[in-house]
């Protein structure tokens, strides 16, 4: 799996790091047990600090969907991944509400968004890459 960081970007880049691996991980590129690159070899592959990497996989850690073993080393979680729960449901809204929002502000419609959501999923399962 190829990674891409934009350095321009006001998002963090740890986060940039954690969206593509659980992206990697619904498109199918990743799946359970697949090793992931150590923190030293993934910052120095991204030109990146090793803090960096280290904070995105504590985070991909907390939240289920990768394990670190000191002699295994890092791998997509082989128990399967969180499931949807409440508190889940509830950061999915928070975090859609400012999009809609914005969405509505710049004149677009309810189906317009519907449908670049619904072709992202679709891509997402597909595994397909694009946009």
């Amino acid at each position: 799996m190829i990674m891409t960081l934009d350095f321009q970007s006001d998002f963090p880049i740890y986060k940039q790091i954690r969206n593509q691996i659980i992206e990697g991980i619904a498109k199918g590129l990743l799946k359970p047990g697949d090793p992931l690159p150590s923190v030293r070899m993934l910052a120095q592959d991204l030109s990146v600090n090793m803090h960096t990497i280290n904070k995105a996989y504590q985070l991909l850690k907390q939240e289920g969907f990768i394990q670190i073993h000191r002699q295994r080393g890092v791998v997509i979680n082989p128990d399967g991944f969180p499931k949807i729960t409440d508190d889940y449901l509830a950061i999915l809204q928070e975090s859609l509400r400012p999009l809609i929002g914005e969405s509505v502000c710049r004149g677009m419609k309810e189906e317009a968004f519907l449908d670049r959501c619904r072709k992202l999923f679709q891509q997402m399962e597909k595994g397909g890459e694009g946009q």
